[in-house]
């Protein structure tokens, strides 16, 4: 088998993946078929010898793909959510499985795609590959064309959008009061009033800093994140962040990290700890009193 045989393989070991991701990117089928296409057509004429990782690599280029789809997209003025059903969005460039459909449908909900419809094309994409499929910043960032603290930024400010647009029914004061018990029961080391306000698949993620400061990578469920704040975070308060409520971390009076906080459901679904000065000092905080 030639070395061109080989990488057409793993890219149909990995195809489902990378369907999956331009699927959320663009909130179609047909275009996320397209999508998979071209980044194949790249992909083969580029030398694969050196690249260690092929996933990653073959999610930056459908990346790409797709950030240039988005801005075509946005230059037409398209609708493009496939009529706005998921279930519709089936114009296929190949036969698929009954249960390869159903899969697709039910990634990503309705609501979550006419959502992302809003964003632009950058902030879609770092939304995506940072919140929907864990890639880290500095490997989002070559595909938008920024550096790893912008882009964070981006994403940041995408998450902020899509809150607003599919929690309706949690408005500011119950966010506020979710995260006054978040704080609260973290500084007493209440154990079970910390999980009671976690969603159960919460996750903690914590930036290049936040890591060398000691905190973990990443960390899930609400157990082992519960686990993480018993009994510490003495100097956090709540606070907002670029306009939207979360915690601040600030030791003797100096802002040591933020935690950008995700709802769903009525509770905490994910902790984003930003310690990074540069992204820091790019935010607009300001101390809630009690």
């Amino acid at each position: 088998m030639d070395e061109r045989e080989l990488l057409a393989r793993r890219f149909d070991e990995h195809r489902a993946h990378l369907r999956r991701i331009g699927y959320r990117m663009l909130g179609s089928a047909a275009e996320a078929d397209d999508a998979v296409q071209e980044a194949w057509l790249r992909i083969s004429r580029a030398d694969a010898s050196s690249v260690d990782n092929l996933e990653g690599w073959m999610t930056t280029v459908v990346g790409r793909v797709c950030l240039d789809m988005l801005r075509a997209r946005n230059a037409r003025h398209e609708e493009t959510l496939d009529g706005i059903e998921p279930e519709a969005a089936i114009e296929q460039r190949r036969p698929r499985s009954p249960d390869e459909e159903v899969e697709l449908a039910d990634s990503v909900g309705l609501a979550l795609l006419v959502v992302l419809e809003t964003l632009e094309p950058a902030e879609r994409v770092a939304f995506v590959l940072h919140d929907m499929f864990d890639l880290p910043f500095d490997e989002i960032a070559p595909i938008v064309g920024r550096t790893p603290v912008a882009t964070r930024q981006l994403a940041s400010r995408a998450r902020r959008r899509v809150q607003g647009g599919t929690t309706g029914d949690l408005d500011r004061t119950r966010k506020r009061e979710i995260v006054e018990a978040f704080v609260a029961a973290a500084k007493s080391g209440d154990f079970a009033a910390l999980v009671a306000v976690l969603d159960p698949d919460v996750v903690l993620r914590s930036d290049a800093q936040g890591i060398r400061m000691g905190g973990p990578a990443e960390a899930r469920g609400a157990e082992l994140v519960a686990g993480y704040f018993n009994g510490r975070a003495q100097a956090a308060v709540p606070g907002l962040i670029d306009g939207t409520i979360g915690v601040l971390v600030r030791p003797k009076g100096r802002l040591l990290l933020v935690l950008e906080v995700t709802f769903a459901n009525g509770k905490i679904a994910a902790l984003d700890a930003v310690a990074d000065r540069d992204a820091l000092a790019a935010m607009e905080l300001e101390e809630l009193a009690g």
